[in-house]
């Protein structure tokens, strides 16, 4: 018996996760290029007056949110504000569109809304599965914004309804942490190339 009352092992339990997210974090070691590549389109579509929109569900909403604070507040450097909007962050709206036109439109009716050409939407997901996620993919690619999707394991749907999108293999929970990685490495590349262009951040 363990000192909490029961046989399991919590010990190995952690362990076990943790060792399960190292083949997650290799993979995505590998995508650097791609991060590299996405951040330096980002900051140039910010600098020219563009907007960052981002959305996903439940614990991916929790990092859409993580990904446009970054860029309207700031990641580890001082600079100026970028526009970046977490489209389930407007409960009334999001609640109202899925009242009225079905779940499946939730984030859809708001990129219609919201997205211009020059903009880029960055969708999140472990599943790469969920049907709002695929219809606001196919909103941002008819507004003309550039789509991109953090996913689990592809191919899946909503890898295959955007300009590029980044796989990892491993379970929901895993991907989601690795997610947050992928969020920072690329608010990171962001940061080091508006440095270099216009001095903002220090």
């Amino acid at each position: 018996m363990t000192s909490t009352g029961t046989t399991t092992d919590a010990v190995a339990v952690a362990q076990r996760h943790v060792a399960a997210l190292r083949p997650t974090l290799d993979a995505l070691a590998d995508e650097s290029d791609r991060l590299a590549r996405w951040g330096a389109l980002l900051a140039d579509r910010l600098l020219d007056g563009g907007r960052l929109l981002a959305a996903g569900n439940g614990g991916s909403a929790a990092e859409a949110q993580h990904l446009t604070a970054e860029f309207v507040g700031r990641f580890d450097g001082d600079r100026r504000a970028f526009s970046a909007i977490a489209l389930h962050g407007d409960a009334s709206a999001i609640t109202a569109i899925a009242n009225d036109y079905g779940y499946a439109e939730s984030f859809a009716r708001q990129v219609t809304a919201h997205a211009r050409p020059g903009d880029v939407l960055v969708l999140l997901s472990t599943s790469g599965t969920s049907a709002n996620l695929v219809r606001a993919a196919e909103a941002g690619l008819d507004a003309g914004a550039t789509v991109w999707a953090m996913t689990g394991p592809g191919p899946n749907p909503l890898a295959a309804a955007v300009d590029d999108a980044l796989t990892l293999p491993g379970v929901g929970a895993n991907v989601q942490e690795a997610q947050l990685v992928a969020v920072h490495a690329l608010c990171r590349v962001f940061d080091a190339i508006v440095r270099e262009r216009i001095g903002e951040t220090r």
